[in-house]
């Protein structure tokens, strides 16, 4: 459970959430407690000023009326503002007991802290200290001045409790805050991974299933265009291009077997049969002999084209470079199926353009164009028309093979290039239902391609287009 994705993706987002909740509240609460300092002490300035201003009118009433005690009340003051009173120096009320009118005596340990000429030049000073036996405090210290002279320091003090209640307070209002966070995140981060993981839990069981060969799966589906969506199409098209894949495979090894299956049968009809007597006459055994050569030249055929499909499948075809004479190697290729065509009364011509000379493997592209006119002379009925022409334009040549055969369907276009597909099992003669499938691998093997131009019941147009230089 804590590996899966249903607990790893909330566990993550409200970690992530927690981090950046105590570092704002460790960030705000550096902040506040600045802050509520920087106040207090404003506060206690304000203070600081009004009180010295105060107790020096008084100093002075008493000093010039000669009144007998001040008209102040430290102990009331302290209640008014919560703080503390201090002070130390010269008495300012002679005659009034100890001259201080009850205020309190600022502690030896804290006087130490006082910066005496700073409070003489007329300024005040902010400090911390802590009574014997008491709580501590965060003070500001000014001078008291009747007239021109500085009679002593008058000190005001906060206890710092104060301030701490007060983060303390704002700290749990942070607190609720961020708890509430929390929990809204969570709920939220539930929805998000419920939403995220369902396809994906629903792609992990579809891959499984995969896995153990049974393609015909549901894929779930995910609306919204987004990154799990765009995977599960993805997903959804691997999964039809493997059923896909395993069904041509199915269907090329059943090919495979059948075509290797009838010169096998044939043969071996034949060889029992020169076994056992029944082919003693010379006429038989010659024709058993013609017999035996054409299914085994069928069956060498046959292995050849099946291992240059699965090299040119594997990428592991070798392609030679070398300058090639087009206009000579299509010579060649004509006259490889000049017999057939007199034999069968077809109509058979080549047309030269140019004589191009380029850089390819001058034996596949020969296979190539064999290919190309085998096809064409299977098609063409006895009595028709098969050309072969060459031409060179834009950087390439280009072998066009003609035939006025039945044409090719539009359906069939791309089936055609697929191998062992046929049309009429009938019409294959002694073809192996791979010619077309490996002109068109092999051209792109060379850097060219294979173009089709037909219309059913006139006859079709192959073009080999290869370039003049191989691309590096």
């Amino acid at each position: 459970m804590p590996r899966s994705l249903r607990f790893r993706l909330p566990a993550l987002f409200l970690a992530g959430i927690a981090a950046a909740g105590i570092v704002s509240v460790a960030i705000a609460f550096q902040l506040l407690q600045s802050y509520s300092r920087t106040q207090s002490l404003k506060e206690l300035r304000r203070e600081a000023s009004g009180l010295n201003q105060l107790v020096a009118d008084q100093a002075k009433l008493v000093i010039d009326q000669g009144a007998s005690a001040p008209a102040i009340d430290p102990l009331q003051l302290e209640n008014a503002t919560g703080d503390r009173i201090y002070y130390f120096g010269v008495p300012p009320f002679p005659g009034d007991g100890d001259g201080t009118a009850g205020l309190r005596t600022l502690p030896a340990d804290a006087r130490k802290k006082v910066d005496l000429t700073r409070i003489r030049a007329g300024h005040t000073q902010s400090f911390d200290f802590t009574p014997p036996k008491g709580r501590a405090f965060t003070a500001v210290a000014g001078p008291l001045t009747v007239g021109e002279t500085t009679l002593g320091v008058l000190v005001i003090a906060k206890p710092q409790t104060e301030l701490r209640d007060t983060w303390v307070t704002l700290m749990k209002f942070f607190g609720i805050s961020i708890l509430g966070g929390l929990l809204v995140a969570g709920i939220l981060s539930w929805y998000a991974t419920r939403r995220i993981t369902k396809p994906v839990l629903g792609l992990s069981a579809a891959a499984d299933e995969i896995a153990t060969g049974n393609y015909n799966v549901p894929m779930p589906e995910v609306r919204g265009g987004g990154e799990i969506s765009h995977l599960a199409d993805r997903f959804r098209e691997m999964a039809a291009r493997l059923a896909e894949t395993e069904e041509r495979e199915r269907n090329f090894l059943m090919t495979v077997s059948h075509e290797l299956r009838t010169p096998l049968t044939a043969i071996r009809g034949h060889v029992e049969a020169m076994r056992e007597g029944l082919a003693d006459d010379p006429a038989d055994r010659d024709a058993s002999l013609e017999v035996i050569g054409t299914a085994a030249a069928r069956l060498e055929r046959l292995v050849g084209d099946v291992l240059d499909l699965a090299k040119l499948d594997a990428h592991r075809f070798t392609v030679l470079r070398e300058e090639v004479d087009m206009a000579r190697l299509l010579d060649q290729a004509y006259h490889a199926f000049g017999e057939e065509a007199r034999r069968r009364s077809i109509d058979y011509r080549i047309e030269v353009g140019e004589h191009p000379m380029i850089v390819t493997d001058g034996d596949r592209v020969l296979q190539i164009i064999s290919n190309l006119l085998s096809n064409a002379f299977r098609w063409t009925p006895d009595g028709g028309r098969v050309e072969l022409g060459l031409s060179s334009q834009n950087g390439g040549v280009t072998v066009a093979v003609n035939d006025t055969g039945p044409g090719i369907r539009p359906e069939e276009r791309e089936r055609i290039f697929r191998p062992f597909f046929s049309r009429d099992h009938s019409r294959d003669g002694g073809g192996t239902g791979l010619g077309l499938a490996i002109a068109r691998e092999l051209a792109l093997a060379l850097g060219g391609r294979i173009e089709l131009d037909t219309t059913p019941g006139k006859g079709s147009r192959f073009q080999l287009i290869l370039p003049a230089a191989p691309a590096h």
